[in-house]
């Protein structure tokens, strides 16, 4: 199965230096998305945006979601569905109801959604993300209902922390290729 690839930056965008712009470059199947306000996100109009690229897809596509984009995610499956999104990838998702590690400007997309999501999900933890505690990262794997893997020591899994190509991320999508396959 050929699957796609809907690359979701967070807040600010996803720089030159950002694994999903390496990405974006690398995988001629992906496709990725451009928010009107990327600095002052409004939850209803970035959901809007995802719905609209959503229902343009014409085959399987994996979510790949990059911090406030993986609380995105969440609030699209909690009141939409369309049968092309077929898993996510949810990689260092920023804790949104929590002021000590977010800042106020993104405060509307709490409460960050605690269903279970409808299709395979891989959310990728480091254990020093300034923007949530690896115990929330667990608790919301636990909650969505999907596979935990603990990247150690990457901080927030952005530009900072400099993984060009981040090869252990792409191991980790080809996990969540795999079993989607054997659905």
């Amino acid at each position: 199965m050929e699957t796609n690839l809907l690359i979701l930056p967070g807040l600010g965008n996803s720089g030159e230096k950002h694994w999903q712009t390496f990405w974006h470059e690398k995988f001629k199947n992906s496709k990725r998305i451009v928010q009107d306000n990327w600095d002052e996100p409004i939850r209803t109009e970035w959901i809007e945006r995802l719905n609209e690229e959503i229902s343009k897809l014409n085959s399987p596509t994996i979510l790949v979601a990059h911090s406030l984009a993986v609380s995105l995610v969440l609030h699209w499956a909690a009141s939409n569905h369309n049968k092309n999104i077929v898993g996510a990838l949810l990689v260092a998702p920023a804790d949104v109801d929590s002021p000590e590690h977010t800042p106020e400007s993104i405060r509307n997309f709490s409460p960050i959604p605690t269903i279970k999501l409808p299709f395979p999900s891989i959310v990728v933890a480091s254990e020093n993300d300034p923007y949530a505690s690896f115990e929330r990262k667990k608790y919301f794997a636990q909650m969505w209902g999907s596979e935990l893997v603990n990247v150690g020591q990457k901080g927030h899994i952005n530009s900072d922390s400099d993984l060009k190509y981040w090869e252990e991320g792409q191991l980790i999508l080809q996990q969540l290729v795999a079993k989607i396959n054997t659905i």
